[in-house]
């Protein structure tokens, strides 16, 4: 029996050490290939290419870099202290009082989440910008406009509001492990319900609000989508589009510059990583519920509290998804509007005729579709084998699995994309598959790494140890046990996984933008690529059927029960 014990484990080591080796090799070449390319006077296929700092000299005596940098920083301390505030009173709302019909409204709110920021930015570019619906029924009603969108300003407003959800998820998951005791102690005390969220709940969940603020920190400085629709027509540049800018300030391939920026963003990025590894790690010290439980009470709001909680939670709705999306929805079926123009008169489907009649358009749709459902469910089943060999693996191997998953998250998606663009472009039993789907697939799949492991790591977490250990005592190899005894239990969850990495999939835009090409297109690197000629029709046909696909893909999500929520 010893013997068998110490097979098992071997066994369990060898594959283990197996998928962490696949998982290194997969995530730290592109990573090595920009640290690589950056301190190279060339692009590195260049056979003149020498090792060189003059990439570095230029970006950081350049002026413009600074400028990004700083336009950078300040949009995303905007975004948290826009996001944290309205996602912690959200989240207090629907977890922690009587709040009528907070079943159904979770859903609703969560909504900005799963749409990607092109498609958010280009909904309040036609619904409040300078010649959008809402702003031209301002300017008849009242003759002016108070507002102006293409702006830092207003760029940091639109993006601390869609990420308002990612706060919401992390601290409404705290809150509802809470007793409700002292906030009933305090109720009894005299103090009213804000009372109670400020002085009571919030500081109860202050791990979770700094855990929320230091991711939404990392989104704001990888964000690409709001400062390119938003910050571009008025010259605001940040990072992102900075290195999305930089081959048309030379005209010609600047790989070695876009890959110093890369690294400086990295090197910005990675301690936030860090940071959330460290929250995740010593989240336990925090905790206010013991083993047993807790007995939790939904706090009363009471009538007038009813009305103030629906007023402010209806008017965040109305701005996050009312507007955007019914922006993008009435542009997708109209051609032409305007000061006078009666819109009802200028209905149309000529915009999605187009589409279907536009070979490389309907290709991008055909494409998202396939990535989003096929690719998805291989995702789900890496993610799943890389789960396996974390699972209850508390050595120094599980410390290296958790750094490899956590690592493309300090990278923003463009960068990823052009990582892999340059291995499939160079590598060569990998250069056949550069102009097939297999590229963005790899690519969307290192993206959405974090993410999907940390569904599958949840779902795997649902088994009770007591069950692995009962098979493994009865001789069956680790496998056998995964296969017969762990996999079959969290198959439901299995598949909510997969409907939401889908829907992970159909956002992803940034990714694709250096692998798009003929064959590869999508629908969010469509759009991109549609914005710099003034494609506005195709633009907005393409971002509603994104609206579509991703309400579809939420539906099923939730009617297969995918928990949204830790």
């Amino acid at each position: 029996m010893a013997t068998g014990g110490i097979a098992r484990r071997s066994e369990g080591q060898v594959y283990r050490v197996a998928v962490i080796a696949a998982l290194v090799l997969v995530v730290m070449t592109p990573v090595g290939l920009i640290l690589y390319q950056s301190f190279l006077d060339a692009p590195f296929f260049d056979k003149t290419a020498r090792l060189s700092l003059e990439a570095y000299d230029y970006v950081l005596t350049d002026p413009d870099f600074w400028t990004a940098l700083g336009s950078t920083a300040l949009f995303a301390v905007g975004l948290v202290a826009v996001a944290v505030p309205l996602g912690a009173m959200l989240a207090f709302l629907l977890a922690r009082t009587d709040l009528v019909g907070k079943r159904w409204l979770e859903p609703v709110a969560l909504v900005p989440m799963f749409l990607s920021s092109i498609v958010l930015a280009f909904g309040y570019t036609v619904a409040i910008g300078p010649s959008g619906f809402v702003s031209l029924w301002m300017k008849e009603t009242f003759g002016f406009k108070p507002w102006s969108i293409y702006s830092l300003g207003g760029m940091i407003l639109i993006g601390g509001l869609s990420h308002v959800p990612n706060v919401y998820l992390y601290v409404s998951s705290a809150m509802r492990s809470l007793p409700s005791d002292l906030e009933e102690a305090a109720r009894a005390a005299g103090a009213n319900i804000w009372r109670v969220s400020l002085d009571v709940t919030l500081p109860m969940v202050l791990p979770s609000l700094i855990f929320a603020a230091a991711l939404n920190l990392l989104l704001g400085f990888e964000t690409f989508g709001i400062p390119l629709v938003l910050g571009d027509p008025s010259g605001i540049v940040v990072l992102t589009t900075y290195i999305y800018k930089v081959n048309g300030i030379f005209g010609t391939p600047t790989y070695h510059v876009m890959a110093v920026v890369a690294v400086c963003l990295i090197l910005i990025t990675l301690p936030l990583v860090y940071f959330q590894r460290l929250l995740l790690r010593n989240s336990r010290r925090y905790a206010a519920v013991g083993g047993k439980g807790a007995r939790a009470t939904p706090l009363r709001l009471g009538p007038s509290g009813q009305v103030i909680a629906w007023g402010l939670i209806a008017l965040w709705l109305v701005v996050s998804v009312a507007l955007p999306i019914g922006g993008i929805t009435v542009r997708a079926f109209v051609d032409s509007w305007g000061e006078g123009v009666r819109l009802r008169d200028h209905l149309t489907l000529a915009h999605f005729a187009h589409l279907l009649d536009t070979p490389s358009l309907y290709r991008g749709i055909v494409n998202t579709l396939v990535l989003s459902v096929v690719g998805g469910a291989l995702a789900v089943a890496i993610y799943l084998a890389i789960g396996l060999a974390g699972h209850r693996n508390k050595g120094a191997s599980g410390a290296v699995l958790d750094y490899m998953v956590l690592l493309p998250r300090a990278l923003p998606g463009i960068i990823i994309g052009l990582a892999f663009f340059w291995v499939f472009l160079f590598v060569p039993f990998l250069t056949p598959f550069r102009p097939t789907l297999v590229s963005l697939f790899v690519a969307y799949t290192v993206v959405g790494l974090s993410y999907g492991l940390r569904i599958i790591q949840a779902t795997l977490m649902q088994v009770a140890p007591e069950l692995e250990e009962s098979s493994r005592t009865t001789g069956a190899s680790r496998g056998r046990t995964w296969r017969d005894t762990v996999i079959p239990i969290i198959r439901p969850g299995l598949v909510g996984a997969w409907s939401l990495i889908m829907i992970v999939f159909l956002r992803e835009y940034a990714t694709g933008v250096y692998l798009m090409g003929v064959g590869t297109e999508v629908v969010g690197t469509l759009m991109v690529s549609l914005l710099t000629s003034g494609s506005m029709d195709q633009i907005a046909a393409l971002a509603f059927l994104s609206i579509l696909f991703t309400a579809l893909g939420l539906g099923f999500a939730l009617r297969l029960g995918a928990r949204i929520h830790d």
